[in-house]
């Protein structure tokens, strides 16, 4: 049976996620965030790359397509990955949350892991400009301390997280090698927290694609995601 959050680390990621004039988040569905960061100006280069989805996500559905511009304004097109299992990381340097999954909890080493096994990870921040964790320097620094050695993709339109229905920060989705989305939800079972050392996770990113590995229909194809809001 998962254990509770420690209420000081709550109380601590709901101080840090809650911006300024924004109300906090429920605790059982996470925090709002923030910290008032002053956005880089859009390159004209990441301007043209965006592309919005024309689609509203839905488990057992296409995924709806989008372009997005990486850190170095290069465009990644989701449908390039067309025929390869694909999961999508909703990320925010300046979430606890985020900084716990990834160097406690349940994204700790799981993103190499699976791409070595040749699965797509994109990290995408759907925080507008001026918001949270959007600078270009917040982000590069944070992919560098953290060990991300996947692409990280700059949504300051919000077009794509809101098509996809992305609310908290991590929040994954994983898209089957034929382009349809087969879950949406957290990262485990944790709901945010470190895990204790006897507790039992269930990290269902892992579990999805294990399923998907196997031939197998995916087990758990929604959760409730929990973390930091999402900035729009």
């Amino acid at each position: 049976m998962n254990k509770l959050i420690p209420l000081t680390f709550l109380a601590a990621a709901l101080a840090a996620c809650t911006q300024p004039g924004e109300p906090s988040a429920p605790a059982a569905n996470g925090a709002a965030a923030a910290q008032p960061a002053k956005a880089a100006e859009a390159k004209p280069a990441e301007a043209k790359a965006a592309q919005a989805p024309a689609t509203q996500a839905k488990i057992g559905q296409p995924a709806p397509d989008f372009t997005l511009p990486d850190l170095d304004g290069k465009p990644v097109k989701l449908a390039d990955y067309k025929g390869k299992t694909v999961v999508l990381e909703w990320f925010n340097p300046g979430c606890p949350f985020v900084q716990l999954s990834h160097r406690k909890g349940g994204l700790k080493g799981v993103p190499a892991q699976h791409i070595q096994k040749g699965v797509v990870w994109l990290a995408i921040n759907s925080g507008a400009p001026g918001k949270q964790g959007t600078t270009r320097e917040e982000n590069v620094k944070a992919t560098q301390e953290l060990g991300m050695s996947y692409p990280l993709l700059i949504d300051e339109k919000g077009d794509v997280g809101r098509a996809y229905g992305a609310q908290r920060t991590p929040h994954m989705y994983v898209i089957d090698p034929q382009g349809t989305l087969v879950y949406a939800g957290a990262i485990d079972s944790t709901k945010g927290g470190e895990p204790e050392p006897d507790e039992q996770v269930t990290n269902y990113v892992d579990a999805a694609l294990a399923d998907l590995t196997a031939g197998k229909p995916v087990s758990t194809k929604e959760t409730e995601a929990f973390g930091c809001t999402v900035k729009y």
